[in-house]
């Protein structure tokens, strides 16, 4: 296989084509927007180093800093707390207007900006819009929210899609998975490649995969077994996230070895233990949007093979499931939606 910038980029070969085309002769700003787990981190890193080499070649000093995210002249802004800060923001003004370190580019990649406030938007529109001619933005939204879209129409839009269970299979069997977990993993992760490197290593998903499709067969349309499985449902996502703690464990190890060589002071920590914070409830809600898939695929599998009486009922459950799942982006209590939600679905 031919070496390139674009090898931890999975699934998106149209938003690389696309990036390599505009390459030559870039704009001032582009929007890269899909779900978590999608790699545009991935392709952000490599877009720059894209830009910054001039070759598509991981070899090439400045492209191997950019992909590893040690580049002088590309500044990674990630936020330190719900959103990104006031503090965020000016700085992000202050280094878009200074000139480039080594070369005569600079590439700013910005962070979950679908979480960005309308007052931050708003303060950042000149700046995006008009940056000096030696900066370039990558912006990285999961989705375009009505706060971004004015940002937005100043970017190139580049999409980015789930990504497709065999293609992640086929990524974490290069990476030295065993084909069955690596299979499991995939299809449990919601097109989320990140997601499916822990899970693949997640002793429990099994258990709580079989325990989300029984959910349906246990239902008897009483008010109690509902609440009982409601606190289930609530209970596994709890457990799945025991499966970061090992991944967590090894970037505080490595944390605490460069304090020991460096020092605490600016190392950092503060922002790490608030990255992890956030993993874990975005890895608890994905569990859930999991969990809730899985009831939904009972559903729809006794659907297809004709062994409920009425067909309508299914399908009815499959849309009330698919409605708590887009529920839950409206942060709402977990308890409470799951319990209206299982008092509306047949029994199994």
């Amino acid at each position: 296989m031919t070496a390139t910038v674009w090898s931890s980029v999975v699934g998106q070969a149209r938003a690389i084509t696309r990036l390599c085309a505009s390459a030559a002769s870039p704009v001032h700003a582009y929007l890269f927007v899909g779900p978590a787990g999608s790699t545009k981190d991935a392709a952000a890193r490599a877009f720059a180093a894209l830009l910054l080499a001039g070759v598509d070649d991981p070899d090439h000093r400045d492209a191997r800093l950019a992909l590893a995210g040690e580049h002088p002249d590309v500044r990674e802004v990630r936020r330190l707390g719900a959103s990104i800060s006031t503090e965020q923001i000016d700085d992000i003004i202050r280094t878009a207007s200074l000139a480039p370190v080594e070369g005569n580019r600079k590439v700013m990649i910005l962070d979950e900006f679908h979480l960005l406030s309308a007052q931050g938007a708003a303060r950042l529109l000149k700046t995006i819009e008009e940056p000096p001619d030696s900066t370039l933005f990558i912006v990285l939204a999961d989705q375009l929210t009505t706060d971004l879209v004015t940002i937005a129409s100043r970017c190139v839009r580049i999409e980015f899609s789930s990504i497709d269970p065999v293609q992640i299979t086929t990524r974490l069997i290069a990476e030295g998975c065993a084909p069955e977990r690596a299979q499991e993993a995939a299809t449990a992760s919601t097109g989320n490649l990140d997601r499916a490197r822990v899970l693949v290593s997640d002793e429990g998903l099994a258990r709580r995969r079989d325990a989300f499709a029984s959910i349906p067969c246990r239902l008897d349309g009483n008010g109690g077994t509902a609440a009982t499985l409601a606190d289930e449902i609530v209970s596994l996502a709890d457990q799945s996230a025991a499966s970061l703690v090992p991944v967590h464990a090894a970037e505080v190890a490595a944390l605490d070895e460069r304090i020991a060589v460096a020092g605490e002071r600016g190392s950092g920590r503060k922002m790490l233990e608030e990255r992890h914070k956030r993993e874990v409830r975005r890895y608890r809600t994905d569990e859930l949007r999991s969990g809730l898939g899985v009831i939904a695929g009972a559903y729809r599998d006794a659907l297809v093979q004709g062994t409920a009486p009425r067909p309508d009922a299914l399908v009815r459950a499959v849309d009330r499931v698919h409605r708590a799942l887009e529920a839950l982006d409206r942060n709402p209590n977990e308890t409470l939606l799951l319990q209206a939600m299982l008092l509306e679905l047949p029994s199994l």
